[in-house]
């Protein structure tokens, strides 16, 4: 048993499940009735669900909730692609790797709610599959900015990719120096943060190989060119801010909201970029009267 293997069975939860899906070993947690409607949580970068634990139980009181570790997060595989491996970290690989998750545990169509990065891949999930998606909650969604606009130009991946272990190393140092700083930038009231839940979700990110996983994660980012996208959209959408947050700027929620055809805008006082850990009773009404609305 490698180190991976070791560091992942000891952070398991109790309810912990784990399913092969899209070339990785997926770390997820299901709670509720077993029938729809269904949620599908997509936390955020650097995160894991760990960031759903306030707001898991309440939620899943109505509602079926799924919940799971992102590829490059959490206690998910990190597997290296090559020919052999269908494993990809691309934006649209973790869209197709969301459906194809929710048809391997019997989920015919969810409502999506994804935070920061998680609100990017649900948006682009629900243009890519509208089908598959009753609706989607964006809380603080990078859309405009950061993961969704960001873009390694092509003719410098070739050297990047060969020159992997350097700059894997280099984004490992960087990552260690600046996660503490990085996360507590995502709390309004930084005291509401412990350190031991600050250690936990270092914990979560940095298990064996982790910097590998996240620089195949970095390599693959590109302009999703969602702002063009959006537009066509014509599912039920909450768009759900914190009052504070600094992260992804409350005017960009408050863009989206406009821009996003029939959006829903939800502001939560007194919280930050991650309104699900500091304001979790508030977050989960929030999303239950939507889910409900919908139908």
């Amino acid at each position: 048993m490698d180190t991976f293997e070791i560091e992942t069975k000891r952070r398991s939860y109790a309810d912990s499940r784990f399913i092969d899906c899209g070339g990785f070993r997926v770390h997820y947690r299901m709670l509720g009735t077993g029938k729809p409607p269904f949620i599908v949580l997509l936390h955020g970068s650097f995160l894991s669900i760990r960031s759903w634990s306030k707001v898991m139980r309440p939620l899943s009181e109505e509602s079926t909730v799924l919940a799971f570790d992102r590829p490059a997060f959490g206690l998910t595989s990190r597997p290296v692609p090559s020919k052999n491996n269908e494993a990809r970290y691309s934006p649209e690989a973790q869209s197709d790797l969301i459906v194809n998750l929710m048809g391997m545990l019997g989920i015919d169509r969810a409502v999506l709610v994804g935070n920061s990065t998680g609100g990017t891949l649900a948006l682009l999930t629900a243009l890519r599959h509208p089908a598959r998606v009753r609706g989607i909650v964006l809380a603080g969604a990078m859309i405009y900015s950061g993961y969704a606009t960001s873009e390694v130009p092509a003719f410098m991946k070739p050297l990047m990719k060969a020159m992997t272990p350097l700059f894997s190393r280099l984004m490992k140092s960087l990552i260690t120096k600046l996660f503490d700083k990085n996360i507590r930038g995502f709390w309004h009231v930084k005291e509401r943060l412990s350190d031991e839940t600050l250690a936990a979700f270092r914990g979560d990110l940095m298990i064996g190989d982790w910097s590998r996983g996240f620089w195949e994660l970095f390599l693959e980012t590109h302009h999703l060119r969602l702002d063009e996208r959006l537009k066509t959209l014509s599912l039920p959408s909450l768009v759900v801010t914190g009052e504070h947050d600094l992260t992804v700027k409350t005017e960009e929620s408050f863009r989206l909201a406009r821009e996003l055809p029939g959006a829903e805008l939800l502001v939560i006082p007194d919280c930050a970029h991650l309104p699900q850990e500091e304001a979790p009773e508030a977050f989960a009404r929030g999303v239950q009267a939507f889910v409900r609305r919908i139908g």
